[in-house]
């Protein structure tokens, strides 16, 4: 569970509009707003290699300060360029220690089955998980051991187990998350027989025919 957060550098900013925005990209800045339930939002900026080392701290709750006070927030949603796909904007949620949150966390599947040893194709079908917490109590993945899955059966989110009472698990129960299935049967490819000698004489014959009816109509008009 996150005992500390990563201090995230954001700045205020007073410019709102469209253009307002494009100024702080080509300052290598990215506009966002800060979001709280009840509270005006703000207008804030963060540079490009900060977030980028953020995103990659593979954390969910981020500290923040701005105008002297010191703030948890968590991504609300990011935007991205349709060509570059580099990040060109942030919405950040502020979150409080004392409310829980709603987020998504990976979801890692630990161990071997004994269906993949017996030849069988392991599937996973999601790879984050829906929770509802407190900030202090969001953990870095949930996982879930498949060292029973045996072939032809799956795991749900209804098999996860989480220690923490305070953590409580939001997407559907019976939400497929793997499953071991035999491997897919490979079809013998069809092989074209060849005519049979019968049939190449019998097509022969009859141009035969055809030609000794030919020589009987020249000798006739002779």
């Amino acid at each position: 569970m996150a005992s500390s957060y990563y201090k995230l550098e954001v700045t205020d900013r007073n410019l709102t509009r469209t253009k307002g925005s494009k100024a702080v990209r080509r300052e290598g800045l990215i506009p966002g707003v800060l979001y709280y339930a009840g509270e005006a939002n703000v207008n804030i900026s963060v540079g490009k290699l900060i977030l980028y080392h953020a995103l990659q701290s593979g954390q969910h709750v981020y500290e923040i300060e701005l105008g002297g006070e010191t703030q948890l927030t968590m991504i609300k949603e990011l935007q991205y360029h349709p060509v570059t796909d580099d990040v060109i904007h942030i919405d950040l949620m502020r979150v409080r220690r004392s409310e829980k949150m709603t987020i998504s966390v990976p979801l890692v599947l630990i161990g071997e089955p004994l269906g993949v040893k017996e030849g069988g194709i392991l599937s996973q079908s999601i790879t984050q998980i829906e929770i509802s917490c407190f900030p202090t109590d969001v953990p870095d993945q949930i996982e879930l051991n498949i060292d029973d899955l045996e072939m032809n059966s799956a795991k749900s989110v209804a098999d996860i187990t989480i220690d923490n009472e305070d953590v409580e698990i939001l997407s559907a129960q019976d939400l497929n998350i793997v499953s071991v299935n035999p491997p897919a049967a490979e079809e013998e490819p069809e092989v074209e027989e060849p005519e049979g000698e019968d049939g190449e004489e019998g097509e022969e014959g009859e141009d035969d025919k055809a030609s000794k009816e030919d020589s009987g109509d020249d000798s006739k008009e002779s």
